[in-house]
């Protein structure tokens, strides 16, 4: 069964896609003239000349709307595509659940013709920088210490690639990891919290001490005084990265 058959149920409640992430990977995608979507899961920042969405999932197929791209059920390892089906591929924020990346990369670039767009993390810049799992939820950044590829070593699977920082707007509208940096509360919610894969998977067992402390100094108003900063910023930089391949 694939994880998200199992945490993706209500996925589409809480992960819409964000104006200002779509218009940075649309732009990163330039002129391509059809692109194919690997790891699609519900068909988030899918541009209008998607022909082609790859989700292991069938959940997650399910919740695509009605006049979203064809979905074939597969996994990025063996793309059930002819070499150069598309002029671009894209990946966004999922490379870390395949089970064989270096395999998934490789198919990536077999199938794009032009340009391959994916979207990660910097998991050392992401422990730094992000209060919740620095403060107060270590056991998720845990999680991820192993499945979290660097992105020099993705960069030179894909061939070389640019970087991009994509900052998080503090009213982002899809609710992954970071999204609410400027809105604790959320982070208390059962129903966020299952929408998001390091915590979902992490659990609520592993989570409760440090949750119950987030509970604690938000009552207290010691997560204010704490960061005291946030408030003034319109979005920040936690570690999250397009990389763009021209082939």
């Amino acid at each position: 069964m694939n994880i998200y058959d199992t945490i993706g149920t209500s996925y589409v409640r809480t992960r819409r896609p964000d104006p200002r992430i779509a218009a940075q990977i649309h732009a990163a995608l330039g002129d391509a003239a059809d692109v194919v979507n690997v790891g699609a899961g519900s068909g988030s920042y899918e541009p209008p000349r998607t022909v082609l969405a790859i989700e292991p999932s069938q959940v997650m197929i399910d919740q695509r709307p009605p006049d979203a791209a064809p979905a074939v059920r597969a996994v990025a390892e063996r793309l059930p595509l002819r070499d150069g089906a598309a002029d671009a591929v894209m990946a966004l924020l999922t490379v870390h659940h395949w089970t064989d990346p270096e395999a998934g990369i490789a198919e990536l670039r077999r199938v794009a013709r032009r340009r391959i767009v994916v979207l990660t993390w910097d998991q050392e810049v992401f422990r730094e920088r992000f209060w919740l799992v620095r403060d107060y939820l270590p056991e998720a950044a845990a999680f991820d210490d192993d499945r979290a590829m660097k992105l020099d070593h993705l960069a030179e699977l894909l061939g070389g690639a640019r970087q991009e920082p994509v900052p998080i707007p503090h009213d982002c509208t899809d609710g992954f990891g970071a999204a609410y940096w400027r809105r604790p509360e959320a982070y208390l919610d059962p129903g966020v919290r299952a929408g998001i894969s390091m915590l979902a998977q992490t659990g609520d067992a592993a989570l409760a001490p440090g949750l119950a402390a987030l509970e604690a100094d938000l009552n207290t108003g010691r997560w204010h005084d704490r960061y005291a900063d946030l408030p003034a910023l319109d979005s920040i930089d936690v570690g999250y990265r397009l990389l763009v391949a021209e082939l």
